[in-house]
C-alpha cells in the first residue's frame, strides 16, 4: 500500500500547562500566520517492523503527517473525548460531577480496575470519568455512554465539535475490534479534535473542565513507551491510549516544552503485527514521536 504524506492543514494556539496548579489557558492564535507543511517519512520504521502506521503532529505555524488521512481503530483513546463529552454535559447542566451512579455486576466487562471494587456501591461521574481516562476502565466508559444518551449522544458530540468523519458503533471491548470502517478515526481528524478541545481560544470546554481532563491525562500511568518514552528529557506528556490485544497500539494527546509555549498536539495509530510483543509496539510509536519531533527541529 501506498504510504500517504498529506499533512495536516491545522493551525493551533499556544497552550500553557502550569506546573503547579495545571492549569490550563488557552492564547489567541493568529489566524493569519502561514502554516508550514514540513515532510515526514516513516517507511522505514514501517518496512522494519511491518504493520501500519498512521501520524499526524502540530503546534503553532506547522504540521506533518504520515497516512494522516488513512483510518484507525482507535481502541480506548476515544475515552479522551468521552471525558470531554461528559464534562461538556457538565457545564450545560445536563449532569453533575458528584451525582452517585449505582454499579452492578451487570456492568461488568474486562479491565474494570475501578468499577469491579465498587460493583454493589455507587461512583459518582466525576470518579467514572477519572477511572475512564486516567486507568482506561472500560465498565466505566460504557456506563458514562449509557449515562449520556447512548452511542447517538457520542456520535453527537463529536458531529458538534466540527468532526463528521470519525465512527461511532460499538460499546466496549466490541469497538476495539477491527470490522471495516466502525470504531475507527483518521490522525489528522484526532489532532483537529484535540486542538479544538485544548488549544483553540473558542474550545467549548471552560478553564475548569480544561484543567480536569489535562490533571487525568497528565497523571495516567498507561503507556510509559509510548509518546512519553519519544521526547526529550524535561518535556511533559498529557495523554490517552488505546489497545488491541490483536495488535493495535495508539496514543494522543499534547507535548509540552519545558518552560511553556505552544504545544504539539500528535496522535500516533499503529496497527502492528500478530507477532509482535507489547515493548516492541510501544517502542514503535516512541520511535514515530522521535522523528515527527525532528522534523519540527526539536530532535
Amino acid at each position: 500500500m501506498r504510504a500517504d504524506r498529506r499533512t495536516v492543514l491545522l493551525g493551533v494556539g499556544a497552550l500553557t500547562l502550569a506546573a503547579c496548579s495545571r492549569e490550563v489557558a488557552a492564547v489567541e492564535a493568529d489566524v493569519d500566520a502561514p502554516v508550514e507543511t514540513l515532510e515526514l517519512d516513516l517507511s522505514d520504521l514501517e518496512a522494519r517492523h511491518g504493520g501500519r502506521l498512521g501520524l499526524a503532529i502540530a503546534s503553532e505555524g506547522q504540521n506533518a503527517a504520515w497516512r494522516g488521512d488513512e483510518r484507525f481503530v482507535y481502541c480506548s483513546t476515544f475515552k479522551m473525548y468521552l471525558a470531554a463529552a461528559t464534562l461538556l454535559r457538565v457545564q450545560a447542566g445536563q449532569e453533575r460531577l458528584d451525582r452517585a451512579v449505582p454499579v452492578i455486576a451487570a456492568d461488568m466487562i474486562n479491565h474494570a480496575p475501578v468499577t469491579e471494587k465498587a460493583v454493589g456501591s455507587t461512583l459518582t461521574i466525576e470518579q467514572l470519568v477519572k477511572a475512564t481516562v486516567e486507568v482506561s476502565d472500560n465498565p466505566a466508559a460504557n456506563i458514562l455512554i449509557r449515562e449520556m444518551g447512548g452511542l447517538d449522544a457520542l456520535r453527537a458530540f463529536y458531529r458538534g465539535i466540527g468532526d463528521d468523519s470519525t465512527r461511532v458503533d460499538r460499546l466496549e471491548p466490541e469497538m476495539n475490534r477491527l470490522d471495516g470502517d466502525k470504531d475507527t478515526i483518521t490522525p489528522i481528524q484526532s489532532v483537529q479534535n484535540i486542538s479544538r478541545l485544548l488549544v483553540a481560544p473558542d474550545t467549548p470546554l471552560n478553564a475548569a473542565s480544561k484543567a480536569l481532563l489535562m490533571r487525568w491525562m497528565s497523571e495516567t500511568p498507561t503507556g510509559q513507551g509510548r509518546i512519553k518514552a519519544g521526547v526529550p528529557a524535561g518535556w511533559t506528556v498529557a495523554h490517552k491510549t488505546g489497545t488491541g490485544g490483536y495488535g493495535p497500539t495508539n496514543d494522543i494527546g499534547l507535548i509540552q516544552r519545558p518552560g511553556g509555549g505552544a504545544p504539539i498536539v500528535i496522535a500516533v495509530y499503529f496497527h502492528a503485527t500478530r507477532d509482535s510483543s507489547d515493548e516492541q509496539r510501544e517502542a514503535i510509536i516512541a520511535d514515530a514521536t522521535r522523528l515527527a519531533l525532528k522534523a519540527f527541529e526539536h530532535g
